[in-house]
């Protein structure tokens, strides 16, 4: 297909040859240079092609290359943990539902209860390359140490060459998490460490049951994207499909700067990370019956509670 600067307008003006010889004339009679004066720059033309393939083979081989690797994870500290499941009250009280545009949706009334041993079952089923799974990360440790605890938790940071590169995050790869509330079983099935295949390395494969949630509900008309993750089933009574939240709200963080922006209800990463850990633990309490009650009726949990998405 012919370029714009190239291909012929309505009248043809553009057409090769039209009206050459007179065009010729008209420019010796200006004194433009014919064909014998150009011979003089030659040399420089020359010199000057050379240097326009060089810089066209450099940005090839810059644009080719393959992005830095995103660090593998590392345990998490203490102080970064602390400082997001220790965020005020009164700063949740304050964010409520905060930046959340995509929240839990709840699966209609006769869908059957989700559980383990008796108690309400939370499947998370994410990957470390994943910037939307980095950004909900946040959230889901912070509500669920509502609940209960965590230990081997650990940090790494999404891919560095897929959208919002390099999210600071958790890991639930490895962890453990205790609740006299409900079961919480994360799945990362894949690392942020590229293999020889150009994918990503493995980490944990779903069990048949993870298989059939995300058949059955990672698609329409429970998710707007078929397969998306994160995908995460509350005890069968809510479905998360993708980030609650904008990852933009994190860029050019690092995990520190994340974890002390969540106590300023004003900021971008409370509003998203705060927003949404509210209204998951309110999700969270309709699974586990409004239990425990401190958690269930706080101000923040309430305020939330609204935005839950309708079945």
């Amino acid at each position: 297909m012919p370029s714009k600067t190239n291909a012929p307008n309505r009248r043809g003006t553009n057409r090769p040859g039209a009206k050459g010889g007179r065009a010729a004339r008209r420019r010796a009679a200006r004194g433009a240079p014919t064909r014998s004066s150009l011979g003089r720059f030659g040399p420089w033309l020359a010199v000057g092609m050379v240097l326009v393939v060089v810089a066209v083979f450099v940005i090839a081989k810059v644009a080719s290359s393959p992005p830095a690797p995103a660090k593998a994870a590392t345990p998490a500290p203490a102080d970064v943990v602390k400082s997001v499941t220790a965020v005020p009250a009164s700063v949740l009280a304050a964010v409520g539902a905060g930046s959340v545009d995509n929240p839990p949706k709840a699966l209609p009334a006769g869908a059957a209860p989700l559980t383990s041993a008796g108690q309400p079952l939370v499947v998370y089923m994410g990957a470390e390359y994943c910037p939307y799974c980095a950004a909900e990360r946040w959230a889901m440790v912070q509500a669920l140490s509502r609940f209960g605890s965590f230990s081997g938790l650990g940090t790494t940071e999404s891919s560095a060459g897929d959208v919002y590169p390099s999210t600071p995050t958790f890991t639930f790869h490895g962890s453990t998490y205790r609740s006299p509330y409900l079961v919480f079983t994360p799945v990362e099935t894949q690392s942020n460490q590229a293999d020889p295949s150009g994918g990503y390395k493995t980490l944990e494969t779903p069990t048949a049951l993870e298989s059939r949630l995300i058949s059955t509900f990672d698609r329409s008309p429970y998710a707007s994207t078929a397969g998306a993750i994160p995908f995460i089933d509350i005890g069968g009574r809510f479905i998360q499909s993708g980030a609650s939240y904008d990852p933009g709200a994190l860029q050019g963080l690092t995990l520190r700067q994340v974890a002390a922006q969540l106590s300023d209800p004003s900021s971008k990463a409370a509003q998203g990370v705060d927003g949404t850990a509210n209204v998951l633990a309110a999700a969270i309490c309709r699974a586990t019956g409004g239990k425990p009650e401190a958690v269930c009726s706080s101000r923040a949990v309430t305020k939330a509670a609204a935005a839950l998405g309708a079945g």
